[in-house]
């Protein structure tokens, strides 16, 4: 199998190195000399047809044009894109399989919460995330594209994982209630830095916070059923479950690595396609973006 990944920045490098591990043969469209790598500078100059696999890791503001060009162009195939899909919501009508890259859906203890919930009984979900954007793009943050909300930065974006894991966890897409996305830091930057969203999936009530603001990275879900408190912390892979009598379980996994949920996500994407995003789910959660986009003009 031949794949195709379209920027070298770390993400795409990130891809590289998992789908290397797992066989496959790799070339980039990339301005960088990869000796390793069979490299292009362009994505016009590419047959394309001599690929199976395409990976579209580039920045978030150029998904559409990419991702618009191999569709075009290639039929029977199966495209990755990075998430989010769009900067913002667009009309789109695929050719081929196009799936996300919201790897997080295969953290093995989202996969045990799955597992473990019905959707049915889940009252509230509680997500927050939070980091300090110097601290996480260390290059020079003022020039990631995270800093800028015209190459589709900021933190509704950037971290629309919690909409995507929600909405897998609750077999659903969410419905806003109501948003606040703005910025309120004096970080250098000119795209969003906090964004707070009440939303609802059928029943069950969510509360999402995400920021750049925090000193102490955090990535936590809190849910309550009736019976059940689940408390998953994403950062130090821990699963807490408290039940009505107070009994405590608790699910650890001290040996994840950050590559495990990619190859994971490429396995299930080149085969079974079981828990992938799909190109549908990702309009829904580009549909809930825009509408927040939009709310805080």
């Amino acid at each position: 199998m031949k794949a195709l990944i379209i920027s070298m920045g770390s993400i795409g490098t990130r891809h590289a190195e998992v789908l290397t591990s797992m066989g496959i043969e790799i070339s980039a469209i990339t301005s960088q000399n990869i000796r390793s790598l069979e490299c292009f500078n362009d994505l016009k100059n590419v047959n394309l047809d001599k690929f199976d696999y395409f990976i579209i890791a580039s920045p978030t503001h150029l998904h559409y044009e990419h991702l618009s060009y191999i569709d075009t162009n290639v039929s029977g195939k199966i495209i990755l894109c990075e998430k989010p899909l769009f900067d913002k919501f667009r009309d789109f009508n695929p050719n081929n399989k196009i799936f996300i890259g919201y790897n997080l859906r295969f953290h093995p203890l989202i996969l045990e919460l799955k597992n473990m919930l019905n959707p049915s009984e889940i009252l509230t979900i509680e997500a927050r995330c939070g980091q300090y954007l110097p601290s996480w793009r260390k290059r020079k943050y003022t020039s990631s594209y995270s800093a800028k909300k015209e190459l589709g930065g900021g933190v509704l974006l950037d971290l629309s994982h919690e909409i995507d894991y929600l909405s897998f966890l609750c077999d659903s897409k969410l419905e806003l209630i109501k948003s606040c996305q703005t910025k309120v830091s004096n970080l250098n930057i000119t795209s969003d830095d906090i964004c707070m969203i009440l939303a609802k999936c059928n029943k069950t009530l969510i509360n999402i916070s995400l920021n750049y603001l925090s000193k102490t990275p955090y990535r936590q879900i809190l849910i309550e059923t009736n019976n059940n408190t689940y408390h998953l912390d994403l950062i130090t892979n821990r699963l807490k479950i408290v039940d009505q009598d107070g009994k405590i379980t608790q699910i650890q996994k001290p040996n994840l690595q950050r590559n495990d949920t990619f190859k994971a996500m490429h396995m299930d994407a080149l085969n079974m396609q079981n828990h992938i995003c799909t190109f549908s789910q990702a309009m829904d959660t580009m549909r809930l973006i825009d509408q927040i986009q939009k709310e805080n003009i």
